[in-house]
C-alpha cells in the first residue's frame, strides 16, 4: 500500500504550495529550488531553505508530472557493447555523477552486435529519454543514423565515427600506441608485434595506425601485426597464438586494450614463457584491476571517469540547445610503467624478421 507523505504540522499532504508556504517563497522558485537542473538560479540560502523544509514536511518532487509539464523526462540512455567490460565502470562514474548533480539519471544498457543496439536504441526512445550516450559506435554506425534522423540528441565516448556528425569524446588512440612503441624501443627492443583490435572500430583502427607510425619512425618492421576478432581476453589469446607463431623471435607485444593484453599473459605462459623475462607486453586504457595481476601491467592510462563526465556535460549542451554543431573532444594518454615491460639483458640490433 503506497501511503502519501503528509505534514506533520497540519497532517495534510505536503504539496509545493505547502512548502513555498513554509518557506516563505513563491511556488515557482520552490519549485526551482527543488530541481538539481534549475537551481542554480537562486540563492544558496533559500535553496537550503525550501529543501529543508521540504524534508521536514516528508515532500518528494513529482518527477513525472514534470515531466508532462516540460516535455523531457530527465533520463538519458546510455548504450554500452559489454556491460562486462571494466574499462566502462569508471565511464560510466563519470556521466552518472554529471548527471546527477543536475537532476538526471540514466538507464544503462548494453548490445553487442548491431541488431540487438538499434532494438535498444529504439526502446529507448519510446520510454523518452532526453537524450542517448552511445560507446558502441563503429567507424560508420546505422545506430547514429537512426538518432540523428529521430532528432535525439546523442554523444558518442571513447569510440568514434570516420565522420564527425555528432559529438564525441576519445581517446588519442594513436598518440597511446606511441607512447607503449617508444617505451619498448627505449628497454632496447627492436623486434615488436602488435595485437590490433576489430579494425571496425575507431579504437583498432587508430591504435593500429599509431603502432604503425611509431615503428617505422623507430627505424623498424611495423608488419608482425595480428587482428583481434574481439575485445576480450580469449580473443587476445588466441591473436597471441598467431603472432608468436608467425613472428616467434618477438621480445615484445604492444596489445590494442588490455583484454587483449591479458590474453596475450595466457598464450605466454602455455608456451612456457615468462612475462616480461622472455616477452615484455603492454596494454591500452589501464582499466581497473590490471595493477593486480602478475605480473602488474604495463599500460596507457585513459582518464576515463573524466572521459565520461565529458560526455554527459556535451549531451545536456545539447539537450538544452538541440543546434549545436557536433565536435570532437580527445582525452590525452599516459603511459603507466609496471612490471609487465623491462630492459632486454643484451640489445637487440635486428630491425627485421
Amino acid at each position: 500500500m503506497t501511503t502519501v507523505p503528509s505534514n506533520p504540522t497540519t497532517g495534510r499532504a505536503a504539496t509545493l504550495q505547502s512548502i513555498a508556504t513554509a518557506a516563505g517563497v513563491h511556488r515557482s522558485t520552490a519549485a526551482r529550488a527543488l530541481d538539481p537542473a534549475q537551481s542554480h538560479r537562486i540563492s544558496p540560502e533559500v535553496v537550503e531553505r525550501v529543501r529543508h523544509e521540504a524534508q521536514r514536511q516528508g515532500y518528494r518532487r513529482d518527477t513525472i508530472a514534470a515531466s508532462l509539464r516540460t516535455g523531457r523526462s530527465s533520463l538519458v540512455g546510455v548504450l554500452l557493447p559489454d556491460l562486462g567490460n571494466p574499462v566502462f565502470a569508471p565511464i560510466l562514474d563519470g556521466i552518472g555523477l554529471y548527471l546527477a548533480e543536475r537532476g538526471y539519471s540514466m538507464l544503462v544498457t548494453g548490445g553487442a552486435d548491431e541488431a540487438s543496439q538499434i532494438g535498444i536504441v529504439e526502446e529507448l526512445m519510446a520510454r523518452r529519454v532526453d537524450g542517448l550516450v552511445l560507446a558502441t559506435v563503429r567507424r560508420d554506425d546505422p545506430v547514429v543514423t537512426i538518432c540523428l534522423a529521430a532528432g535525439l540528441p546523442t554523444v558518442l565516448v571513447n569510440r568514434g565515427e570516420d565522420d564527425l556528425r555528432t559529438a564525441s569524446v576519445v581517446t588519442d588512440d594513436m598518440g597511446g600506441m606511441a607512447l607503449a612503441v617508444d617505451h619498448l624501443v627505449s628497454l632496447g627492443h627492436r623486434r615488436i608485434g602488435h595485437l590490433a583490435g576489430p579494425q571496425s572500430l575507431s579504437t583498432g583502427a587508430l591504435r593500429r595506425q599509431g603502432f604503425e607510425n611509431a615503428m617505422t619512425a623507430a627505424g623498424l618492421d611495423p608488419c608482425p601485426i595480428v587482428t583481434a576478432t574481439a575485445y576480450s581476453r580469449d580473443a587476445g589469446e588466441a591473436a597471441t597464438a598467431l603472432l608468436l607463431n608467425r613472428y616467434p623471435h618477438l621480445t615484445a607485444i604492444a596489445a590494442g586494450n588490455d583484454l587483449l593484453a591479458l590474453g596475450a599473459y595466457l598464450d605466454v605462459k602455455r608456451r612456457g614463457l615468462t612475462c616480461p623475462g622472455d616477452i615484455s607486453i603492454v596494454g591500452h586504457n589501464d582499466m581497473p584491476l590490471v595493477d593486480m595481476v602478475d605480473p602488474p601491467l604495463t599500460t596507457i592510462h585513459i582518464g576515463h571517469r573524466e572521459m565520461g563526465a565529458s560526455a554527459a556535460a556535451l549531451l545536456l549542451e545539447r539537450i538544452g540547445t538541440p543546434s549545436l554543431s557536433p565536435v570532437r573532444r580527445l582525452a590525452s594518454a599516459e603511459l603507466i610503467v609496471r612490471a609487465s615491460t623491462k630492459q632486454l639483458a643484451r640489445a637487440d640490433t635486428a630491425i627485421g624478421f
